[in-house]
């Protein structure tokens, strides 16, 4: 049954779910205070969502995660990204 319900997500979006499992269990034990990990995750975000992001739109993300403390997540960075 489960296995279904992903399917029809990966058809109505796109996006393999075997890439958002293994992109939410990356951010379990992630240190969101070093930016080489902040990139990393925003360019694998942008990646699997195929939506590009700019350099300058990626050091807004980066600042705003690792500098101001916002708590980061999937939808964290989806929803910064879809706002460009």
């Amino acid at each position: 049954m489960q296995n279904g319900f992903f399917k029809n997500i990966e058809k109505k979006t796109g996006v393999n779910m075997n890439d958002i499992f293994e992109l939410a269990n990356s951010l379990q034990n992630a240190n969101f205070k070093d930016e080489k990990t902040v990139r990393n995750v925003i360019r694998k975000v942008s990646q699997i969502a195929n939506k590009p992001v700019s350099r300058e739109m990626e050091n807004k993300l980066v600042e705003s995660i690792v500098k101001d403390g916002k708590k980061i997540d999937f939808n964290t960075i989806s929803n910064m990204i879809n706002k460009k």
